[in-house]
């Protein structure tokens, strides 16, 4: 009787607690992760009425064994299925699909397995857990293997949910993640403590302690959290005719909002079939002029299809209330869950006139259609903008903007265009360009002078287009004549004819045998160099190694020039390999020059040994090329870098003779 109170007292404590929870009724608005929730709890619940029972059937066992094996085997099942179910709501709580979760659903399924498999083994050979003659429950091996595997994947919850909460950015994301991961090690530290002592309902706390936690720091946050969006959802509602809540797939829907005006057109408040129904409220209350694009819009395809590529999407057309055509705006927005849109749905008659009002008054100044014409030489787009609001209407002479939707008039141009400028502005492009597009920062650029321009990259089907946007006052000041202009031949065309320019440099500065530079490259370095020297400023160290060639004539003479140019070859790639941070440079048919600067210079004593090693080592062997080279650097005294050329083509020649000497 003593133990099964705890069970009593955990079971009753847990149906006030979760009784709103675990009466919750399934439909397409309940999240699938507090469905789950459900079915742990209601599983805990079992747990607990099995854990009961087995106080009561254990007191009573010296009638007969039976009910109370029966209780134990089925304490060990609901144990394990507590677990099971838990992992289940874990990875539906944290949505992604990591190799984690599946690891965890993977293990989660197994061990299941494993603890039915060797339950039902336990009826013929006790290895979970027996009971003596005399009655009296005793563990087996397997029994500690078994709640050392919940153990684990209770361990693994906890680490993965404080990992997710520590990459989460949102504070009240982070505490439901911190506090599910508490569960977890809770519920592992009173496995622990059964494991211990089975004879004391420990499970049966840790079970209480974990869902209260959930209870207080997810499931009532989320209740709040869910109120305080309700009353926002309240308040803007008032600014709407009408607000549908959507399913994508079913159309069924419910109705949040409506005014008296809207009301008077009796359309449901809910129904089962979004689409069939708003095709017979089009064919009753959308102005002839306007049905077809209605129907359009408002078929399950088309809606997959406009909330697959947007968030939002914003449209219009006129509706006849009581006998009276008005504008409508209608917004659908795509719900969190993806399965949902939401419907807004808002008479914008007044702004409707009132927009009509102010073109009517604009018509006898310069009106955007005489600028388009004007400009449309120059520009494949123009935009009128008030410098006030930003309200804009435009003109497209030419569509280089691909699938981008070009409005012919809007509300906010700078807005809608940093909007745009995140799906079609490349990349190393938008944030500069994202910046520059305020109405602001115009007014500013244009205070002193006249136009005002920068240029981009458009992406237009996955390439890129150069592109200039100008700006300038109307002649009132009282608008912004914005033109967007294709650039991007005669930028590709400029590029290209730079490209093939410096390509022509370098090539006029590369020796075509070595693929070093030549001749012609080594005057301009000398000529650089001597005018640091002759300058105000310090010259910097720097070397000369200057190289000549043995035994080319001799090669040319008896093996024919064929073999000369590859050993000439050989000799620039020894030169390259040794010096690879120096330019070298072909002067002559058989000389070299290296000009050593920075990391070589400092190392240059070790360079030039590692190449008169290698030089003596392939005379030794009559393979490879053999040089002769001299080393020189630049001094304080030196007034000209031919100066330092003598020295290093002096101590080459010394080194040619002792060469022709070994």
């Amino acid at each position: 009787m003593y133990y099964a109170s705890f069970g009593i007292l955990s079971l009753i404590l847990h149906f006030i607690i979760h009784k709103e929870t675990l009466t919750l009724k399934r439909n397409e608005e309940t999240p699938l992760a507090m469905i789950r929730y459900r079915g742990f709890l209601l599983m805990v619940m079992f747990y607990y009425v099995v854990d009961i029972s087995w106080g009561f059937l254990y007191d009573l066992r010296e009638d007969s064994v039976v009910p109370v094996y029966a209780s134990t085997w089925l304490y060990f099942l609901a144990m394990a299925t507590t677990v099971l179910l838990w992992t289940r709501y874990i990875r539906t709580y944290l949505g992604t699909q990591t190799t984690i979760q599946k690891i965890m659903r993977i293990a989660g399924w197994v061990i299941y397995g494993f603890i039915v498999l060797h339950l039902f083994i336990n009826f013929f050979n006790p290895i979970i857990f027996r009971f003596t003659e005399d009655h009296t429950y005793e563990p087996e091996t397997g029994r500690y293997i078994l709640l050392v595997f919940q153990v684990v994947l209770y361990l693994l919850t906890f680490v993965y949910t404080f990992i997710s909460a520590a990459r989460t950015k949102d504070g009240s994301k982070k505490l439901h993640n911190r506090a599910v991961g508490m569960t977890g090690i809770v519920m592992a530290i009173f496995i622990v403590l059964q494991t211990i002592d089975p004879f004391l309902p420990y499970y049966a706390i840790g079970c209480l302690i974990g869902t209260c936690i959930i209870h207080t720091f997810v499931v009532q946050d989320e209740k709040r959290e869910k109120e305080v969006y309700n009353q926002i959802a309240g308040s803007l509602a008032e600014d709407y005719e009408a607000i549908y809540y959507i399913s994508i797939e079913s159309g069924k829907y419910r109705e949040f909002s409506k005014s008296d005006e809207y009301d008077s057109m009796n359309v449901p408040m809910q129904g089962d079939n979004f689409y069939e129904e708003t095709y017979d409220n089009v064919e009753r209350y959308v102005h002839p002029d306007d049905r077809d694009f209605a129907h359009n819009l408002y078929t399950r395809d088309a809606i997959r299809k406009i909330m697959g590529r947007r968030k939002s999407y914003s449209y219009k057309y006129r509706l006849i209330v009581n006998g009276e055509t008005k504008y409508f705006r209608f917004t659908m927005i795509r719900a969190d869950d993806g399965r949902h849109f939401i419907l807004y749905e808002k008479d914008i008659q007044e702004e409707v006139l009132a927009e009509a009002q102010r073109l009517e008054r604009h018509k006898y100044h310069v009106t955007f259609g005489q600028i388009a014409e004007s400009l449309a030489s120059n520009y494949d787009a123009i935009y009128y903008v008030d410098t006030t609001n930003g309200n804009y209407s435009s003109y497209v002479t030419s569509n280089i903007f691909g699938q981008l939707e070009v409005k012919q008039e809007g509300d906010n141009f700078f807005e809608e265009s940093r909007k745009n400028a995140e799906l079609v502005i490349h990349k190393n492009d938008r944030e500069r360009v994202i910046s520059l597009l305020d109405r602001d920062h115009f007014l500013t650029a244009l205070e002193n002078r006249k136009q005002y321009h920068f240029e981009y990259r458009l992406m237009v089907n996955g390439r890129s287009h150069y592109t200039r946007l100008s700006a300038r006052k109307s002649s009132d000041g009282s608008h912004f004549i914005i033109g967007v202009e294709n650039i991007d031949a005669e930028v590709r065309k400029e590029k290209e004819h730079l490209n093939a320019l410096n390509t022509e440099k370098e090539l006029a500065r590369r020796d075509e045998l070595t693929g070093t530079k030549n001749k012609n490259a080594y005057t301009e370095l000398e000529r650089s160099i001597q005018n640091d020297i002759d300058g105000e400023n310090e010259c910097e160290p720097f070397a000369l190694v200057v190289c000549d060639l043995n035994n080319l004539k001799r090669i040319n003479d008896t093996e024919g020039h064929r073999a000369g140019d590859e050993y000439i070859q050989a000799s620039a790639k020894l030169l390259c390999d040794i010096f690879a941070h120096s330019p070298v440079f072909r002067i002559g048919g058989d000389e070299f020059v290296v000009f050593l600067k920075d990391k070589d210079y400092l190392a240059r004593e070790d360079l030039f040994d590692r190449l008169r090693k290698q030089v003596r080592q392939n005379q030794a062997r009559k393979a490879g090329p053999v040089i002769a080279s001299g080393l020189a650097e630049y001094e304080a005294g030196d007034q000209l870098v031919a100066a330092v050329f003598e020295r290093a083509d002096n101590r080459m020649y010394e080194d040619k003779q002792a060469l022709k000497a070994l």
